[in-house]
Formats: C-alpha cells, structure tokens, sequence
C-alpha cells in the first residue's frame, strides 16, 4: 500500500508531457509529419456519428471550432475531429460553402490503408482504380452496352465527382470546388482507361459558384476530335447522344428498367411520359409494342428520339414523339378519353432539396393521378422519382396512394426497383441522387 501511494504521488509530480499518453490516431500521426502542419476542423458535441457513419458533407453548423494557425484555406487539407479533438477522418476545406469540408477518409480506412491518409492525388488514383474494377465485375462495359457510368459521386466515395463513359468518350461532371482544383490529376486517372480516348469536362456551374468558385470563364470542355453528337449501345438497342444535352448526355441509370420495360411490351398500346431522347420508348418498341407514343418538351430531345427509330430500324408508323408539356398533354388525353396499357411517367427531379419536398409531394400526387386515368384498368404504371429528398423520405408509396385516390383507382405494386447497378449510392448522405421506380397495376 506504501508502495502505491508513492507511486501515485510520483504521478502527480511529473510534467504533463512525461505521462504516459493514449495511442494517438492514425491521422494524428501522420498529420504531425507535415512540416506545414494541418488545422483540425473540430465538431460540436454530439454532431460526430453522422459524419463517421458515412455522410462526406460536413456543414458549418455542426462545425465548434477550428484549430490551426494560420486557418486553413479553401482547398486545404484539414483534419476533422470529435469534441475531445479526437481525428475521424480527413477531407477539403471549403471557407465559402456551406458545407465546409467533404469529407474524403474516415480514420478507421486509413488504419486499414495509410497509403491515402491525407494524399488528395493517391486517394483519387486509389478510388478511381475501385471504380473500374467494380464496373468490370458488373460486366461493363460489354459487346451489346459500352454506356455506363463509371464514377458516381458518393456511391464511390468521390463525392462532387461523376464519370459517364459513352464508348471511347468519357464526360466528366464537376460539382465540388476539389474536383475543379484536382483537374488534372482527375484527367489523368481517367485517361490511364484502356479504351478511352476523349474527355468531354463538364462543369455544375450553380453548384461551384456557391462553392465559391470563380465561373466567369468556367465552361465545358469539349475535345476539338470529339463530335457534339456520338452513338453508343445499350442492351443491344442504338442511341445518338447530344453532348450538350442534359445531365451528361444520357440517363444510364434507367438501363436496367429500360430494359424490363421491353419485356413486358409486346402487342401493348405505350406511353412514355417525360420521354428525353425516347430510352422507354425505343425499348418497348424494340419489344413488340404495337403503338408507342413519347411526350416531352425538349426539341433538341425529342430531335435525338426521332433520329433513334432510325439508327435502330423502327417503324416509325409504330412509335412517335410529341413535343408537349407532360401535365398538359395528359389533360389533353383525357378529355379525350384516351388510355394505354402501359404508361411511363419519369418526370425531371421535382425535389432536389428536403425544403421543397411539401411541394414537390404535390405536384407527385397530380401528375400520378393523371397518369394512373390513363392507365387501362389492368394496366401497368411504371412512375419514377430521381429526388433523393422524396425516395429516402419513405414518402413516394403515400403519396402514389393519394394520387390513387384522387384518381378514383385501386393500385398494387409489383416491382420496386433502384438505379442501374452501375450507380451505388451512399444512404447516409439523404439529399444524392437517389432513383426510385415502382410498377404498379392499376385496378
């Protein structure tokens, strides 16, 4: 017991640098190596298990206090840390976004691989060389698809950062303040493709200047080689491809449910609503439909739709496309009680943030009320969400019984399907890109 006490107060005597100190963090050690050092972006209590369960967005309300002099500046580095100062990952700084760091690696990954911890370029590199090799198990790209997404975002762990590959073409859409600053780096693991020999950069223009990005003499870059205009394959079935059409050019995400659609087509009356260049509609065409009609408002789209019958042979007295505002056409249809077997209703993103989603649930509930009374009784609605706001919501079912009610019907769902597997989203980040389809009978 002497012995203890003594040894106790020997303890207390000691200089807080002499005592025995806890295992410091895989970060922790490798941050105190960098001759610059690296500011620690501190977390309020209680803000920490959303961040290390996943979401990369760390926003400046969840944000007690920065430790660094002098502060870190947008495109640094940083350390972020619980309330004991404690790293959880690492990620990018942002001093003008409101979300002020993404976050790129948790700590427990750089335990498991320190190779990336705190290497922007080695990270990518790493990441992107994941992204590949999981296309190449899913059988992408192949001899009847070489259209596919390669990279999505927070799906592979580069959130801000999308690759669509169309052939020998990849597009890249930038839509974080890092993917602009690692441009060249970025090209770089893109280029290393077997197979690819063009870059079409598109940046999100919005969304980088609110990431405090210059745009004044932001704009997209197409290789002076590359056509506006390219042709690729999916399933088997043709489609031109506007390079300065929506998005990235082409909604392969669908292409799973593109497909099923051609399965249940043959000798069925179709309609496809929000059409674009006509996917659902070619491929219910392609499937034996008897008579298909697409809807949208877009004419460079609906040029891209007419000029798909062609490269795939189609009878064009079979499938056509109209260019109307969706809820007016189906007004329109059902003072003339029109009706299909099927209809496809897969209107643009109505909610891209939680905010709107009131809104946005009502304007869901009458556009599915509309296409449910031109769906036959025994028919088939396949309606779509891509707003990640209302499929995590666990909204959609509800409001698609309320469009059943008002539409005077009975539904039953049959299928329940997400996003081509090509596209892997990230669940704890609820605002991404999130697709929902449900294919419903309509009684």
């Amino acid at each position: 017991m002497q012995q203890l006490k003594l040894s106790a107060c020997l303890i207390k005597s000691l200089p807080i640098s002499s005592l025995p100190s806890t295992p410091s963090s895989t970060l922790q050690q490798i941050a105190s190596s960098h001759s610059k050092g690296i500011a620690k972006v501190v977390l309020k209590k209680g803000k920490t298990q959303l961040f290390k369960d996943g979401s990369p967005m760390v926003y400046s309300g969840a944000v007690d206090r920065i430790i660094g002099r002098p502060p870190p500046k947008t495109g640094d580095i940083v350390l972020v840390a619980d309330g004991t100062e404690k790293p959880i990952g690492w990620g990018l700084y942002n001093s003008v976004s409101m979300f002020c760091v993404r976050l790129m690696q948790l700590e427990e990954e750089a335990t498991r691989d320190p190779s990336c911890a705190l290497d922007m370029k080695k990270l990518l590199e790493t990441r992107t060389n994941a992204a590949i090799e999981l296309r190449r198990r899913l059988g992408l790209p192949s001899s009847h698809t070489n259209a596919y997404r390669l990279v999505n975002s927070e799906g592979d762990r580069l959130s801000g950062l999308i690759v669509d590959v169309f052939g020998d073409l990849a597009v890249i859409a930038s839509s974080a303040a890092w993917v602009e600053n690692y441009k060249p780096e970025v090209e770089a693991c893109i280029n290393r493709i077997d197979g690819i020999n063009h870059i079409n950069w598109r940046p999100s223009v919005d969304i980088l200047k609110e990431e405090g990005m210059d745009v004044s003499d932001m704009k997209e870059v197409h290789p002076s080689t590359c056509p506006e205009r390219i042709k690729v394959m999916e399933n088997e079935i043709s489609y031109a491809i506007s390079l300065v059409g929506q998005k990235t050019g082409f909604y392969a995400d669908q292409r799973e449910n593109r497909q099923f659609i051609s399965t249940i087509s043959n000798g069925q009356k179709v309609l496809d609503i929000c059409c674009y260049s006509g996917g659902f509609a070619l491929n219910a065409a392609h499937g034996g439909a008897i008579d298909v009609t697409g809807v949208d408002t877009s004419m460079p789209a609906l040029e891209l739709a007419r000029e798909n019958i062609v490269l795939n042979n189609l009878d064009p007295g079979r499938i056509s496309f109209l260019r109307e505002d969706a809820t007016q056409f189906m007004k329109g249809a059902l003072s003339r009680n029109e009706s299909w077997d099927i209809v496809i209703l897969d209107p643009p993103k109505l909610a891209p943030r939680k905010k709107v989603l009131q809104n946005a649930s009502g304007m869901y509930r009458n556009m599915n009320s509309m296409a449910l009374r031109l769906t036959k009784r025994g028919g088939l609605l396949m309606t779509c969400s891509c707003s990640g706001a209302m499929t995590q919501s666990g909204m959609f079912l509800r409001v698609l019984q309320g469009a059943a009610s008002m539409a005077g019907r009975k539904i039953s769902v049959l299928r329940e399907a997400g996003a081509a597997s090509d596209h892997p989203i990230d669940p704890s980040y609820p605002e991404g890109a999130y697709l929902s389809n449900i294919l419903l009978r309509v009684l």
